[in-house]
């Protein structure tokens, strides 16, 4: 195994990082768009949260790898030439937020009402009262659940690998069917996830527990 890893340190390392570059970008955007739903349903327009509904429920059910399709085949077609590494990386965006902006909703119900009544008893907007008071409640509220759907996305980003995003599963394909090694291979894709989801499953740990 580590002669296979040897003569292709380059093609994982590759791999390794698109993982890395997809996760991270997702990682942003998913909680911005999340955070921004999510606030969507709890303000008092009817409108707004049926468009915040539909988007989460729309999101929340669809596969993954059929969302990236659409944009790696359906997309191109019609609109504009998106390559895989993209289409993957903005399925799983799109994918993510829906489940993020469920996660941060709940912990938005979970901060009595009083603080919001409290807020705006004092004279500032709904929006103003979202932001400095009740948002930072309800992120420390849903850091353990948050932290579950970061790590799940990192591994949800193995869906590069059916659009040829050149991801760490792509490039652990190609070598497994030109070596015909394949155990190997896969073990060592393994180790470079375990690399990216055991240090942030401990620090969002350590981040709960203070």
């Amino acid at each position: 195994m580590w002669n296979l890893f040897i003569d292709n340190w380059d093609t994982f390392l590759i791999g390794f990082g698109n993982t890395v570059l997809c996760s991270v970008i997702a990682l942003i955007f998913s909680l911005i768009i999340g955070s921004g739903f999510a606030i969507l349903e709890t303000v008092p327009s009817k409108l707004w949260r049926t468009v915040a509904r539909i988007y989460i429920e729309l999101f929340r059910n669809i596969p993954l790898l059929v969302i990236a399709m659409i944009f790696y085949l359906v997309i191109p077609q019609f609109l504009f030439k998106v390559n895989g590494f993209t289409a993957g990386t903005i399925g799983l965006t799109l994918y993510t937020s829906a489940f993020i902006a469920e996660t941060i909703r709940s912990g938005i119900g979970a901060v009595g009402d009083g603080q919001m009544e409290g807020a705006r008893s004092n004279g500032i907007t709904y929006w103003q009262a979202m932001r400095y008071v009740i948002l930072p409640q309800a992120f420390r509220i849903v850091i353990p659940p948050l932290g579950n759907q970061f790590v799940n996305l990192i591994k949800n980003s193995s869906v590069l690998a059916f659009v040829a995003g050149f991801d760490l599963m792509y490039q652990g394909d190609v070598i497994a069917s030109s070596t015909f090694q394949t155990i190997p291979t896969y073990i060592i894709v393994g180790i470079f996830y375990l690399i990216l989801t055991l240090p942030l499953s401990y620090y969002m740990q350590s981040l709960e527990q203070k």
